[in-house]
């Protein structure tokens, strides 16, 4: 079995390092806990898993080829983000007048994360539907990584591979970048900060659903 590692690890760098809504997830979710950080890239990984199989078995070449499939999956993406997005938001406003009806809640506590299982499986969620409803995802594995295996090779086999080196090198990305993010968390202790964070990450996550629902 013959492939192009070097170009290939190329792709999957760069597709790792621009940000889109799983960068978001795991920032915003590391930036909360860092438990919860692992957890969504865990998810958003698992995600990825999903579509290699699907690559692999054939199925995702169905669902690209056929435009209300792809479509379906797009929208569902898109509402999937916009959710999150509100979400966000009106936590952030509800949490605001929580502190301007509370004054005597001390301004300096940390925010509170909820049981660590409940983090856990809330990122891991989080991540996991954000990537498996990305057809994006699905769309690398059919018309970026068959350029680099070898057309008279095994191709189930090479997808395996490839899909799992990408996977591999998304999981190490993720836990050094929630290392980064999680850093976030001693500033977001800071009602003012934290208020503008959630609003910020909220509408990006809206901004994002809505301009991939727009997308042709």
């Amino acid at each position: 079995m013959t492939v192009d590692l070097i170009g290939f690890l190329g792709v999957v760098l760069v597709a790792y390092v621009v940000p889109g809504p799983d960068f978001l997830v795991v920032v915003r979710s590391a930036a909360e806990d860092a438990s919860k950080g692992r957890a969504a890239a865990l998810g958003a990984q698992t995600g990825l898993c999903v579509h290699m199989l699907a690559a692999a078995a054939g199925l995702s070449v169905i669902a690209t080829r056929s435009p209300m499939v792809y479509d379906g999956i797009r929208l569902m993406g898109a509402a999937y983000l916009v959710y999150l997005g509100v979400r966000a938001v009106l936590a952030a406003r509800r949490a605001a007048r929580e502190r301007r009806n509370v004054k005597e809640a001390a301004p300096h506590a940390p925010p509170e994360g909820g049981p660590a299982g409940g983090r856990f499986r809330s990122g891991f969620t989080q991540g996991f539907l954000t990537n498996l409803l990305n057809p994006k995802a699905a769309l690398f594995f059919l018309s970026v990584l068959p350029q680099f295996v070898d057309g008279d090779g095994p191709l189930a086999q090479q997808i395996f591979f490839l899909g799992t080196l990408d996977i591999l090198i998304g999981v190490a990305y993720w836990f050094a970048l929630v290392l980064v993010a999680a850093r976030l968390r001693a500033l977001l202790s800071r009602p003012t900060i934290r208020h503008r964070w959630e609003l910020t990450t909220g509408w990006l996550f809206i901004a994002i659903g809505v301009s991939v629902a727009a997308a042709a």
